[in-house]
Parts: C-alpha cells; structure tokens; sequence
C-alpha cells in the first residue's frame, strides 16, 4: 500500500501536532516495512529532515512541490492542488495528521482519514481571533464530514466531534496517540549530568513543559508556588512559550517576587542556541532529571506532556477535566485546575511523601505501556486496511 500524509506539521511544528506526525509515521515504516510511506511537505525544512531520528529507512519519502505555481503558493498545494501529486504518485490511501484534507479528494477516488486532536476552538471561542475560529471550524468541518474515518486522539475529542458537527459515532474511531519512544528509554547518569550541567538545572524541580497560552493555565501553578513558598524552596522549570498571556504571568512572577523560583529555562542561551533542545531531542533527560510534572490544563485534546512524564517514570499533577484522566491514568494525582490551592497542596503531597513517588511512577510507566508507539500505530493501521 501507498500510503499518503499532509506532513507539513512532521516537518515544521516542534510542539504537539509535530511530535504526533513523526511519531506515528515512524511506527508504521518501523512495524509495516512493507507499505511505502509518502510524505506530502509543502516546502522544504532545515528544522526537522529526514531521517528524524538518524535512521535511514528506504519505505519513507519526503514529496516536494514541483511546478512553479505549486512553489509559490504552497498553501493552495497543500489544501487542493496536492491532488495532482496524489494521482501522480499513485497513492492508495491519504491521511491529513493534523484535521485537514484537501478540497475535493472525495472526487479523485482516494480513500481518505483524518486526525482530529480537539475543538479546543468551538468549546472556547472567546480564547481565539474570531475570524481564525471561523477559518478552523470551516476546515475542520469539511474534513470530517469528506474523510472516509476519523481518528480522534481521545474520547474527549471524539465526544467533541459528535456534539459540535454532528458526525454519526460510528465515522469515529479512538486511536489514541504516543509519543517519542526515546521517552520510554532510560537516560544515563552521564547523560543527565551532560544536561543538568548544559541548563544549569537545580538537583530537584517540579517541571512544566507547553505552551504559556490561558488554556494551559501556568498563572495558577505561580499561585500555587507563591503559596508553598515557606514550605519548601523546590523550583519550577518552564518549558515553553507564549504571547499575551505569557506577559501576564511573568508579571506574577514579578509580583510574587518569585523570580529565584521560577525559571523559564526557553529564555537561556543554551536553550536557545541548542538544536537538541529545539527539537526536544534534551527533554527525555530533562524528565528524568525533575521531581514531577506539573499540567493543570483546563482542556485538551489529549495531553501528550503528560504521556511524555508518565513514560519517563515522572509522577504526574493534572487536571481532572476534559481528557486529561484518560491521558493520566490511575496513577496520576488529578486536581481541580481552578484551585491554586489544590494544586499547591498536590505540590507538597510530591514534596513530603517519598514513598506516594515511588508510587507514582510504577503506576504512571504501567498506564503509559498502553500508549507504546508500536500500539498506536497497530490500530491506525487497522483502521487503514478497513478501507
């Protein structure tokens, strides 16, 4: 089988949509050898090139553009004229990993899916442009009601799904994604040494790895720190960016007079001049350098931090809503994202109860064993061959 994928996010984004689109690709040329994987890219990237973990593999092709106007509009390649290229390369099936298929493939004879990861953007309108919420919902839309299936990555999302576009159940299948198998692995002692002594990182720390977005819900973590503050002197680490609301939370900081305690480590030099931490290549280590993760998000789709914590034997602070119990599991302590005071108190249950950890992480790499890359790709693959 000939197997197409819109990669414009495997070869571009390096948060979430990214890691999900190399991921699962990676799994199927590893686990089906014997289909070939064609990737669709709309440019060129010098961020993420194949081979993406350093190993060759003759079932995976990068497809570029290649007609002029294809090259210089290669939004409109992307979203219709890719067509073309499909029919070229005689593609048996076309997967859109991130909730998009072009315009009018239903009519070219390719059987298609497509990955919906939330509809982050229907349940809170108010945090989005309205102008993008009505460009994504008309995408999103049209994807899942041209697409033969549908994966959602959660059955939260799938719920979604059903109540925002009226999409019949039976569309919709739950694969549930992964993550990089490198966070299944143990990291040396040499090797978190390398990394502790590169981000100059303290001997214990909670760790917070997203985007600094409201939904994420940082400012209550700087609640909850500013209120364990003369209980214990654990930092946190930040991984991640933001905008707006970014400002509003370094102004806590400020505020709270918390700037020893809490660290955006994206802001280093050495982050910043790191290839290995722009591609997240550092962060297995950086897991298993922390004394806990902390992802009070008020919605998901799925939670993929929270995946990466658990395989990494990382106890797990999360939130008790949307899909995050599923993407935590037993093992994780789940918290009313509202309260700062329940996630302050989360904190020090970390801080005081060493046997709760040891607990913790047993618990959380058992839940994450059932979110193994080759699992993942197993059941997407199933739902290929049913069309």
């Amino acid at each position: 089988m000939r197997i197409g994928f819109d990669a414009k996010r495997a070869f571009h984004n390096g948060t979430g949509l990214g890691h999900y689109s190399r991921t699962l690709i990676r799994s199927l040329a590893n686990i089906f050898p014997e289909h070939q994987y064609l990737l669709f890219n709309p440019k060129s990237s010098k961020k993420f090139q194949l081979p993406w973990d350093g190993t060759e593999r003759n079932n995976i092709q990068e497809i570029l553009p290649t007609r002029f106007m294809d090259k210089c509009l290669t939004a409109a390649w992307r979203s219709s004229w890719v067509k073309r290229d499909l029919k070229k390369n005689q593609i048996d099936l076309y997967h859109g990993l991130s909730h998009e298929i072009p315009r009018g493939i239903e009519k070219a004879g390719i059987p298609t899916v497509v990955t919906i990861h939330d509809l982050i953007f229907d349940r809170y309108p108010n945090q989005y442009n309205p102008i993008d919420v009505r460009i994504y919902r008309n995408k999103f839309r049209h994807a899942c009601e041209k697409a033969d299936r549908i994966i959602a990555i959660s059955e939260q999302t799938k719920r979604d799904i059903v109540e925002f576009y009226k999409i019949p159940a039976r569309k919709i299948r739950v694969c549930y994604q992964s993550c990089n198998p490198t966070f299944f692995d143990r990291v040396s002692e040499e090797e978190k040494q390398r990394i502790r002594d590169r981000y100059q990182l303290p001997s214990q720390f909670f760790l917070y790895v997203g985007s600094i977005i409201e939904r994420k819900n940082l400012g209550r973590v700087i609640e909850a720190m500013d209120a364990i503050r003369n209980v214990t002197d654990m930092p946190l680490v930040v991984i991640g960016t933001g905008d707006r609301y970014e400002k509003q939370v370094r102004q806590s900081v400020r505020e709270r007079n918390l700037s020893g305690r809490v660290i955006f480590l994206s802001d280093s030099q050495a982050a910043k001049l790191s290839s290995t931490f722009q591609n997240a290549s550092d962060f297995p280590a950086i897991y298993q350098l922390a004394t806990a993760m902390i992802y009070p998000s008020i919605f998901e789709g799925f939670g993929i931090p929270v995946l990466e914590a658990l395989a990494s034997e990382l106890p797990v602070i999360t939130s008790n809503l949307s899909c995050l119990p599923e993407a935590g599991g037993p093992g994780s302590l789940l918290i009313d994202p509202y309260s700062s005071e329940a996630m302050a108190e989360a904190l020090l249950r970390i801080v005081n109860e060493p046997d709760l950890i040891q607990t913790m992480k047993a618990t959380g790499k058992k839940h994450a064993d059932l979110f193994t890359p080759d699992i993942t790709a197993r059941r997407v693959m199933d739902l290929y061959e049913t069309l």
